[in-house]
């Protein structure tokens, strides 16, 4: 198959995702991949130019080792609003030249503007669109006046997508709730690359590296540092609690929104040895950090964003045999249950207190046992053989 993505996201620079899985394995199998995608932290750019270029990568990939996918990043004016207006155009410009040329079997759409183009678009032309959700996608809009257009557009996209794909079963009864006919709706389970977070990995080098001692406990997050991480709080309750949590350590991998802030929590409050900040690393070196952690964490403050979702994080920590210590999101509850070696807290602060439990109670290797046993046969080869099922069904 061909097979023409379209999203509002940098495929280059986020993740790996689930979207990044899939595709990348969909090549190996012998599709044909191509990605239209989104400059979205150009906000965070110092020396932007107003106008950016069109830019193709060819052979492209993060998440293995030999399925590259040719990326397409049309031209966007770098300013607000004005960022959206441009995708209307520049988007629907490339999606239109990428049916015309590459002639897609199927569409797969993430985003909102551009999948409504590929929608009209495809319509046309026969080809069907398959809308995959793994966000409450108008939640993510920075501008809250746009909010309830994005809501509205989101929902118009899924009513006329031919199938809604959603990544865990709390996101297909919102996509229900939004309008999704529940016939087209199908769920296809995130997946983990079980070779590649495994409890085999040695975590000993990274352990030395941080300057940690054996007695040390580690808590480790990796990944974007949104500004609701929760993190902060987690920061803060270290230093206000340094005595009774001693051995505790807090290790963040990743960038983001609250990098500036918990870096001055750490200053002021001197936590240089108890909190350790790493840049964002090769995916292939990650298993190597959680390996070097006792137990995983996703403190994030409740709110709307995070209520449905499931972050494909928690399967690489549990794949790594970790506990995981996180708050209560529905999403993630309907996941994981109370069995599977994943911990519920009420606030981001509760963490330490929950992770002095395990410690004080031996569970911590049980219960990171506990979590491979739970996501042991979710490799991304069942995954993506799913979802190309139902490509193929369609196309």
């Amino acid at each position: 198959m061909r097979i023409l993505v379209v999203q509002e996201s940098d495929w280059i620079k986020k993740g790996p995702h689930q979207g990044h899985h899939i595709m990348e394995r969909l090549a190996e199998r012998g599709h044909e991949i191509r990605v239209i995608d989104y400059e979205i932290m150009w906000r965070n750019q110092e020396n932007r130019t107003l106008w950016s270029n069109r830019t193709v990568w060819e052979g492209f990939r993060k998440a293995t080792q030999s399925g590259g996918v040719t990326v397409l990043r049309p031209a966007i004016i770098r300013m607000p609003i004005l960022d959206y207006a441009s995708i209307m155009l520049t988007h629907s410009l490339e999606i239109r030249k990428q049916i015309a040329e590459f002639k897609p079997d199927v569409l797969v759409g993430f985003g909102i503007l551009n999948a409504r183009a590929a929608i009209m678009m495809g319509k046309k032309k026969g080809i069907p669109f398959v809308y995959y959700i793994i966000d409450e996608l108008n939640r993510l809009v920075p501008e809250k006046s746009l909010a309830g257009l994005a809501r509205y557009l989101e929902s118009s996209n899924m009513k006329a997508a031919d199938i809604v794909i959603s990544i865990n079963d709390t996101l297909r009864d919102y996509t229900v709730k939004m309008g999704t006919p529940i016939q087209k709706t199908r769920v296809v389970k995130a997946g983990i690359d079980l070779d590649r977070f495994n409890p085999r990995i040695d975590g000993l080098a990274i352990r030395k590296q941080l300057r940690i001692e054996a007695e040390d406990t580690v808590l480790l997050f990796v990944g974007w540092l949104y500004p609701f991480s929760g993190l902060d709080e987690v920061a803060v309750a270290l230093s206000r609690y340094q005595k009774e949590y001693s051995n505790l350590k807090l290790v963040i991998v990743g960038r983001g929104d609250q990098w500036k802030a918990i870096k001055g929590i750490i200053a002021k409050d001197n936590l240089y040895n108890r909190i350790k900040m790493v840049d964002w690393q090769p995916y292939d070196v990650l298993p190597r950090y959680i390996a070097a952690a006792d137990i995983c964490i996703l403190p994030a403050k409740h709110n709307a964003i995070m209520e449905n979702i499931v972050p494909i994080k928690m399967y690489e920590y549990m794949g790594s045999a970790k506990p995981v210590i996180t708050t209560r999101l529905p999403g993630i509850i309907n996941e994981f249950g109370f069995e599977s070696g994943v911990y519920y807290v009420d606030k981001p602060e509760d963490v330490l207190k929950e992770a002095a439990r395990l410690i004080k109670e031996k569970k911590i290797v049980s219960s990171g046992l506990r979590a491979r046993e739970f996501v042991d046969g979710r490799d991304w080869d069942r995954v993506v053989a799913q979802f190309e099922a139902l490509l193929g069904e369609l196309a």
